[in-house]
């Protein structure tokens, strides 16, 4: 087996959050577009208040399944970009 899936299954089974947020950063997004990605994804059925999502982003950064790949200049807002590393794909 892999080793990069052996350590991914260590991380199964995620929970719904989890998994709509790492499906959300298939492509590089900030915070908000997440939440917004997720929304639409789950047609309204779940949706991500701030302190939960920042709360996973963080945990998912300190696991190694997400990391920060830049910001963006949003309207004025500078955000913060989020993309899956190998792990995360694997998970």
């Amino acid at each position: 087996m892999n080793p990069l899936v052996r350590k991914a299954q260590r991380f199964l089974p995620l929970t719904e959050t989890t998994f709509c947020i790492l499906a959300a950063l298939a492509m590089p997004r900030h915070g908000y577009a997440v939440m917004q990605r997720v929304e639409e994804a789950s047609r309204g059925r779940l949706r991500l208040g701030p302190g939960t999502l920042y709360g996973a982003l963080t945990t998912l950064v300190r696991q190694g399944l997400i990391e920060r790949t830049g910001e963006t200049d949003d309207g004025g807002e500078r955000r913060k970009l989020y993309v899956l590393t190998d792990l995360g794909r694997a998970v």
